[in-house]
């Protein structure tokens, strides 16, 4: 990953789900392809393949699909 951007966190916001993050970050066009993503494999959640589309990420999580990856910030 060469590039590393941000999704920022709704201030009312704890925790995002990794579905909502794809959609958000244009990883994902939709709930469904963000679904098709993550249930294939292709998602990585700090290094690791991630299969829980309502996985909760945190401040500083590093989410990739496919080398093109971002960082939730607050």
């Amino acid at each position: 990953m060469s590039q590393k951007n941000t999704v920022k966190r709704r201030e009312d916001e704890t925790y995002m789900t990794l579905s909502e993050a794809l959609k958000r970050s244009g990883l994902a066009e939709s709930g469904g392809q963000a679904k098709h993503l993550i249930q294939g494999g292709s998602v990585r959640v700090n290094g690791k393949v991630e299969t829980r589309r309502k996985r909760k990420l945190r401040r500083g999580d590093h989410i990739e699909v496919d080398g093109e990856g971002f960082i939730l910030d607050s």
